[in-house]
């Protein structure tokens, strides 16, 4: 089993009514993944890590790879004992019978003939710049944004099953909304919307229904976008890329407080008149 840490420490800033204090929190971890099959990269995920060969052999099974553990001649960590790369060896029927799945390209994303964390994140990094200051917000406005995402959801509310993405200006103006069955998708439609109608570079503000993690930083980040604030813990991997690249990540706790993960320069510590976007 991989030994490295499944969650991470953080000291995080808890934003009550009358003050922000800090406070230790643990964040679930955040690695890539890379599988490969004969040698050849296929697929790269994100995932917790831990139990990576569990893991390539589940995903294996699910894209048709394998029918049977009988199919797999050898699954192991890469001979360089990279912790973050599994190798798949089929048998040679197992082999021949799946070439044509083999021969599939487009798995692989953010990188080509192998995988470190580190590198990929240094270069997923490169293509983004820091995000910019200025703006400031406080408890009250965060904790309406939230409570605006969860009365736009019109599909959630109906079918339980869809998540979110709520744009602000700044100042408080709702820019886009989307909702869709995948967290990424519904982030790429109120990014989207907000990019064709011009108003994409007075984004502020993103909110979303699900936790961040690192893809959606990297959209946010590409998109300007200062503060993220999310129904759930960041991962462990997305807190450390907000910070590195200066965005504030935060989510509620409770009725009346406020978690921020990074970037506690932008949340002012006393009330201002802001008007409720609920």
């Amino acid at each position: 089993m991989n030994n490295q840490k499944n969650t991470q420490h953080f000291t995080v800033f808890q934003c009550r009514p009358d003050a922000c204090d800090p406070v230790p929190m643990e964040l679930i971890g955040e690695e890539p993944f890379l599988i490969r099959i004969e040698d050849h990269p296929y697929s790269v995920v994100m995932r917790t890590p831990g139990n990576e060969i569990w893991h390539a052999a589940g995903f294996c099974l699910g894209e048709g790879l394998v029918s049977a553990p009988e199919d797999i001649r050898t699954i192991g960590y890469d001979v360089n004992l990279e912790p973050n790369v599994i190798d798949v060896w089929l048998t040679p029927e197992r082999r021949e019978k799946i070439g044509h799945l083999l021969k599939r390209k487009g798995f692989v994303s953010q990188t080509s003939c192998g995988i470190c964390g580190k590198e990929m994140l240094k270069d997923i990094q490169s293509a983004v710049q820091p995000a910019p200051d200025g703006f400031t917000m406080n408890r009250e406005q965060a904790l309406a944004a939230t409570r605006a995402l969860s009365k736009n959801q019109e599909f959630y509310q109906r079918t339980r099953g869809s998540h979110a993405a709520l744009l602000f200006g700044t100042d408080n103006e709702v820019l886009a909304f989307a909702e869709d069955v995948g967290r990424h998708n519904g982030l790429d439609k109120a990014i989207g919307q907000a990019f064709l109608d011009h108003t994409l570079d007075r984004a502020s503000v993103l909110v979303l229904s699900s936790r961040i993690s690192y893809e959606l930083i990297q959209k946010a980040a590409r998109a300007r976008i200062q503060v993220m604030i999310s129904n759930s813990r960041p991962t462990a991997l997305a807190a450390s890329m907000g910070k590195s690249l200066n965005m504030t990540l935060a989510f509620p706790a409770g009725n009346d407080q406020i978690m921020v993960v990074c970037g506690e320069h932008r949340f002012a510590r006393s009330t201002d008149n802001m008007r409720d976007t609920s």
